[in-house]
C-alpha cells in the first residue's frame, strides 16, 4: 500500500521507564498479547511495569511476537533469556513461539485492568481491533462473567480504521472531528461494518460533512457497545481498553448512553492484555519458586 495512503492507521511505539533498572531485579516476567490488528508485549521487573511495546500484527503469528517482543526490549540491554516466565495471550497466543504458557485474552484483560485501574473495578469493555469484550470481574482481577460481540468489524478498531480510510481522516483525529457537529444524527447501520461505509458513502453524496458521518459512527458503535454491557450487567467502577478507549467521540458517547464515567488511568489501555499475561507469569514463575 502507498506511503499515502497510512495516515488512517495509528501510530506504533515502544516505551521504558527511566526510573529503575532492571539489573537490579530479582524476578523478570513478560506477556506478549497477539492480536487481530494489534500486538502488544510488556515486561515488568518485580511486578512492576518495566518496557512495552505496540505494534501491527503482521501476516503471522509467531513473528509478530517476536517483533513485538524485540522492540520490547529495544535499548534496554535486556535479552529474552533474562526473562524468567513469558506468557502468550490473545488471538494468536497459541503460536508465540517463546512463550512458557498460554492464557485467554479474556482472563488477561481482566488481570491487567485490575492492575491498571485498581481492586474497585467491576466491568471492563475492552474494544479491540477485531471484537469487542464485555467482562465481570472481582477484586483479584478474576472474570466472573463475559460476553463478545460477533464476528463483524463493526464497533471495532478495524471498522474504525475503515471508516478513517473512507473519509481520508487520520485515525487520531476521528474522536475530536465526531464531537464537532451541532446537533448529534441519528446513527450509521451498528451491525456490519460493509453496509456502514455504503450507507456513509450516501450520506456523504447527500451532502453531510465528514464530521457528521464520523459522529454517526461513533454513536452506532458506542450504542452496539452499551447493548453488549447491558446484557452482562453493568456494575461500577468500569473502565474501557482497547485502542477504541482512545477516541474521545465514542468513550463519551458510550458514557452518555450508560450513565456511568468510565475510569481515567495513565496506562496506555492497549497494553491491558499483554500486562495480564506479565502478572499471570509473575504468578507461575513464583509457584515455580515455591515448588523446588
Amino acid at each position: 500500500m502507498p506511503e499515502a495512503r497510512e495516515f488512517w492507521r495509528w501510530k506504533e511505539y515502544n516505551w521504558k521507564t527511566p526510573d529503575f533498572d532492571w539489573k537490579d531485579a530479582t524476578l523478570i516476567t513478560a506477556g506478549v498479547d497477539v492480536g487481530s490488528v494489534s500486538s502488544q508485549a510488556v515486561i515488568m521487573c518485580d511486578g512492576k511495569l518495566y518496557a512495552f511495546s505496540n505494534m501491527r500484527t503482521g501476516s503471522d503469528s509467531p513473528n509478530s511476537a517476536l517483533n513485538a517482543m524485540k522492540w520490547a526490549l529495544e535499548g534496554t540491554g535486556m535479552t529474552l533469556t533474562d526473562i524468567h516466565c513469558k506468557v502468550g495471550t490473545g488471538y494468536g497466543r497459541i503460536n508465540v513461539p517463546f512463550s512458557d504458557r498460554a492464557i485467554t485474552e479474556i482472563a488477561c484483560h481482566a488481570r491487567g485492568a485490575n492492575y491498571m485501574f485498581g481492586p474497585t473495578l467491576r466491568t471492563i469493555m475492552d474494544m479491540g481491533g477485531q471484537d469487542c469484550k464485555a467482562i465481570r470481574c472481582d477484586e483479584n482481577g478474576k472474570v466472573v462473567s463475559f460476553l463478545m460481540n460477533d464476528k463483524c468489524a463493526a464497533g471495532t478498531g478495524r471498522g474504525m480504521e475503515a471508516f478513517a480510510e473512507l473519509l481520508g481522516v487520520s485515525i487520531e483525529e476521528v474522536g475530536e472531528l465526531s464531537l464537532q457537529v451541532e446537533e448529534e444524527p441519528p446513527p450509521v447501520s451498528n451491525t456490519c461494518v460493509v453496509f456502514a461505509k455504503t450507507e456513509a458513502a450516501g450520506l456523504l453524496r447527500s451532502g453531510w460533512s465528514r464530521e457528521k458521518v464520523l459522529a454517526a459512527y461513533c454513536s452506532a458503535m458506542a450504542h452496539r457497545v452499551a447493548s453488549l454491557l447491558n446484557r452482562i450487567g453493568m456494575k461500577e467502577d468500569f473502565a474501557i481498553t482497547g485502542g477504541i478507549a482512545k477516541n474521545v467521540g465514542v468513550v463519551s458517547r458510550l458514557e452518555k448512553e450508560l450513565g456511568v464515567k468510565a475510569l481515567k488511568t495513565n496506562y496506555d489501555m492497549q497494553i491491558a492484555g499483554a500486562l495480564g499475561a506479565s502478572i499471570f507469569a509473575k504468578d507461575l514463575a513464583e509457584k515455580a519458586i515455591r515448588n523446588k
